[in-house]
């Protein structure tokens, strides 16, 4: 792992890197055979929470140490050069009550609730939306999911996949469906904060040997009448009715940074082999071979300008809040220019060192492989693309029209 550069940055925010710097060399032994055996690493989780790692960017008054978005890009860039699979659980969270911290859509005391408990206990949060047979909920349709009133609240039933972080979880926010009412008489698509460990919730291992992160536990749940009460069925939305657009969430670039941090690890483990590398037949290290160098080169300068779109955008989220509203298409762009060029710098890396990459003496592979799950996460390219081009659209429009 490289030192990260501190120059520029505040006291705190030094603080923040070095501590995720810290974990990461921790976790960074164990990745490698936490991916190979396909295991869930529940220390690293343990060692978040008491590090205070999983309190930083919680609301001082529910128990966390307030940081910024930007301080998080820069703690979670740092964490997935050590374990990106534990640096992705992290991002969930981070999505999930960042968004809520600004953009309040749950009653004020269950997220307080949700918050001074991570803060205390320890755990993940996420949310829970994708289905066998629906697809991806960044692309609308109604869960099957269903959830029934009882007294005091109501209990679903259904079945979830892709629930990263699964065996680290404490909290589910679950999309489910709700029966017709008066004003939704098609029902509604609503979230029930599911609380784990529950009767009638559970787990079951479906990620071991999957392409990417291996060991990030996105296994399936299965809800069978599982208890909600009826203050944590929350962001209801009749169905049929077209939906409030969502508030742009600048905390998803949280989980961008950990492509980012994965594509600087693929630089460092690249370099470390051109330099410790000598064929008998040059007898020196391949570093010092030109076409390595343009490589090496290639990767530096996917990795400088996936950082600076990175970091330009979590500022601006950070230090400008008026300006929050327009920054859909700004996530959008980052997200996928530093996704896409992860994916690029990792297949350079296999380049770098040859045929031993695709061997695991290297960690050349993983970071290959753990670069792909970028590309399956909302917003997925075409959405992100066709964002940024409506917005070009629209202001070409105006500017037309004031010319």
């Amino acid at each position: 792992m490289s030192p990260p550069d501190t120059q520029g940055l505040s006291t705190r925010e030094q603080r923040v890197v070095e501590l995720a710097r810290a974990l990461a060399t921790e976790f960074a032994p164990a990745a490698a055979e936490n991916d190979r055996d396909g295991r869930f690493p529940h220390a690293h989780y343990r060692r978040l929470h008491e590090s205070g790692y999983l309190r930083l960017a919680l609301p001082r008054d529910h128990g966390g140490d307030g940081a910024s978005l930007f301080e998080m890009v820069l703690a979670q860039e740092q964490l997935a050069q050590g374990d990106a699979a534990s640096a992705i659980g992290v991002g969930m969270l981070l999505n999930v009550l960042g968004r809520m911290g600004e953009e309040p859509a749950w009653p004020d005391a269950v997220y307080a609730e949700v918050c001074r408990t991570i803060a205390t206990e320890g755990g993940i949060v996420n949310s829970v939306v994708t289905e066998p047979e629906l697809g991806s909920i960044s692309r609308g349709g109604v869960p099957a999911t269903r959830a029934v009133p009882v007294p005091g609240g109501w209990r679903i039933s259904g079945h979830k996949i892709f629930v990263t972080a699964a065996p680290a979880l404490r909290f589910l926010i679950t999309a489910v469906q709700l029966p017709p009412r008066d004003g939704a008489p098609h029902g509604e698509v609503a979230r029930a904060i599911v609380e784990a460990p529950a009767a009638g919730l559970r787990f079951e291992s479906a990620w071991s040997d999957a392409l990417s992160q291996r060991s990030g536990g996105s296994d399936e749940a299965w809800f069978d009448e599982v208890f909600v009460p009826e203050a944590r069925m929350v962001e209801r939305t009749p169905v049929g009715v077209a939906p409030v657009p969502p508030p742009a969430n600048g905390w998803w670039l949280g989980l961008v940074a950990v492509y980012l941090g994965i594509a600087q690890a693929s630089l460092d483990a690249a370099t470390d082999y051109a330099l410790d590398r000598v064929p008998s037949v040059l007898g020196r290290p391949l570093a010092e071979q030109p076409h390595i160098q343009q490589w090496l080169g290639q990767m530096a300068a996917g990795v400088i300008g996936a950082r600076a779109v990175l970091y330009d955008t979590a500022r601006r989220w950070s230090e400008a809040p008026a300006r929050r509203g327009g920054m859909g298409p700004d996530i959008a762009a980052a997200k996928y220019l530093v996704t896409n060029a992860a994916c690029q710098i990792t297949e350079l890396g296999l380049r770098v060192a040859g045929g031993f990459s695709l061997t695991r003496q290297l960690t050349l592979e993983r970071h290959f492989r753990d670069a792909r799950g970028g590309l399956f996460q909302p917003p997925q390219d075409d959405l992100a693309l066709g964002a940024l081009g409506r917005r070009v659209v629209a202001h070409r429009q105006r500017g037309r029209t004031v010319g």
